[in-house]
């Protein structure tokens, strides 16, 4: 696959990427284990899309300056910037997975920051990954792109059944097995994955945690991978809204979590945006969709849920009364 990016926005690229990382791990670390407020959420959230907003505009500037077509740099930024909305619709799902695992858990919130920080990383490593393997199978198997439709397709009807209902944490089989596995403390030990309880080394509830986490980011990869292969085959653009959606995943997390009553309704919006992914590759051929079209439908619905799940929250002032 060819991609209009030049050479020199992707060191630009990878290098601001190891910057994010270095100041969402290594400086913010330094503040130690300590609870995340809304408003300091809020602020980190908004300084993330604001950086990706940023790089896409100095995207666009990139490919106006490279090609000199200033149609093709606009194109190409309202692919990024449908991808990344796209992309970060879907983190949502996953977010309520993790705060799923951390409830069930038990997870204090000052430890919920480093469990965050290697699943940022462990889904950095996973979409790139994937997106090389699909973006190789979509270049020389074209019809790769009727089975991650379908895919997505199927996925987004399962989500709308499922959405509502509480999963079974505890019948999961990858939490079975690590616990016949590993002998587990019944406490946590700080931030450390391995204590020592009764004079036997074991590990600890933070370790079971990062493992599920792990997992989580390998089938939500699975699902987003291919929803932005349906708006743009440009590896540049696939790569760079993702990782630019997953960067700023911990401050929406943790801003999510204090709303999600609020939002209790968004997995039917995620499911029927998934359903129409699914059916817009399957229909590739057939039907083009511009990706301006693709924008509005991703945005009306999540605007339509998000509405409805406000209106239509429950009133916990008024159960507590």
């Amino acid at each position: 696959m060819s991609t209009v990016a030049p050479l020199w926005l992707w060191f630009f690229f990878a290098g601001s990427v190891l910057a994010a990382l270095f100041v969402d791990f290594v400086v913010l670390r330094k503040q130690g284990a300590h609870e995340v407020s809304v408003k300091e959420a809020v602020q980190w959230s908004a300084v993330w899309v604001a950086l990706s907003m940023a790089f896409n505009g100095l995207f666009w500037w990139a490919v106006k300056d490279s090609t000199g077509d200033v149609a093709l740099a606009n194109a190409k930024a309202l692919e990024f910037l449908t991808g990344y909305l796209i992309e970060k619709s879907l983190a949502v799902d996953n977010i309520f997975v993790f705060l799923m695992i951390f409830t069930y858990f038990a997870v204090p919130v000052a430890y919920q920051k480093r469990v965050l920080m290697f699943g940022i990383i462990g889904a950095i490593v996973l979409r790139t990954a994937m997106i090389l393997v699909g973006g190789w199978l979509i270049a020389e198997f074209h019809w790769v792109l009727y089975l991650f439709g379908a895919f997505l397709l199927l996925t987004g009807i399962k989500m709308w059944w499922a959405a509502g209902q509480e999963p079974d944490l505890e019948a999961n089989p990858a939490l079975k097995l690590l616990r016949r596995t590993l002998p587990v403390s019944a406490n946590f030990d700080g931030e450390r994955f391995f204590t020592v309880a009764q004079g036997k080394k074991m590990a600890t509830p933070l370790l079971l945690v990062i493992a599920l986490v792990g997992m989580t980011d390998v089938i939500f990869a699975v699902d987003s991978i291919p929803a932005i292969f349906a708006i743009t085959s440009d590896p540049f653009i696939v790569l760079t809204s993702n990782i630019f959606a997953i960067l700023g995943l911990r401050a929406m997390y943790f801003l999510l979590s204090a709303m999600a009553t609020q939002f209790h309704l968004l997995s039917y919006g995620l499911a029927v945006i998934l359903v129409f992914i699914g059916s817009k590759m399957m229909l590739i051929d057939v039907v083009k969709i511009p990706v301006f079209a693709s924008l509005g439908v991703v945005v009306m619905i999540l605007a339509i849920t998000m509405v409805w799940s406000v209106r239509t929250a429950p009133n916990i002032q008024s159960d507590r009364s």
